[in-house]
């Protein structure tokens, strides 16, 4: 086993966490083996749509991370209201594990449905970044020009984004994903 390897037994904790919070219980304390790394929580209901997805490049303690990240992605993701105890059945969770950065690339020198992608740039006196996780690009079946101007435009530049593609300071990275089913979670509680 790879350490920085995500594992169906860590949906199982974001599980177990997302109940603690929604039965108003202690959180548990994880029984995996425990690693620094950057994560991300996303929630789906129905297996496609997006319920919640926030995370973190910062890497810690994975169990805290984990914790942390259902937590924020259940009930603080501004875009949707809180996870609630009659969507259980249609839910499903995605932990990602961000590992293998690499600083220091040009615009185009990343693989749609490899690597995720950080921008940073600046124009005008302005700071700008943004990222997209590796999946983002190849679901939304976009190539390399489409996505950076998704990503462009999801920083707040609104100008034509060609103009600053030769700025872009780029990461790439890549990630370790598991997902499970809140059907899946019962059968492994079992």
């Amino acid at each position: 086993m790879q350490i920085n390897q995500a594992l169906p037994i860590h949906c199982v904790y974001c599980f177990d966490v997302l109940l603690a919070y929604l039965h108003k219980k202690d959180v548990p304390k994880p029984t995996f083996q425990e690693f620094d790394v950057p994560v991300f929580v996303t929630f789906h209901t129905n297996k496609e749509d997006l319920r919640g997805c926030i995370g973190t490049f910062s890497p810690g303690p994975l169990g805290q991370q984990l914790a942390k990240y259902t937590y924020l992605s259940a009930f603080k993701d501004s875009r949707f209201p809180p996870i609630s105890m009659k969507e259980l059945d249609y839910l499903d969770v995605g932990v990602s594990l961000l590992v293998n950065f690499q600083k220091g690339k040009k615009w185009n020198q990343w693989e749609v449905g490899k690597h995720g992608i950080i921008i940073d740039f600046q124009e005008g006196g302005r700071e700008y970044g943004a990222t997209f996780l590796p999946e983002v690009a190849s679901e939304q079946e976009w190539d390399v020009n489409t996505t950076l101007e998704h990503l462009i435009a999801k920083a707040g530049y609104r100008k034509n984004y060609q103009n600053v593609l030769d700025k872009i300071d780029l990461t790439t990275y890549e990630t370790s994903k598991v997902q499970l089913t809140y059907a899946e979670y019962l059968e492994l509680k079992k």
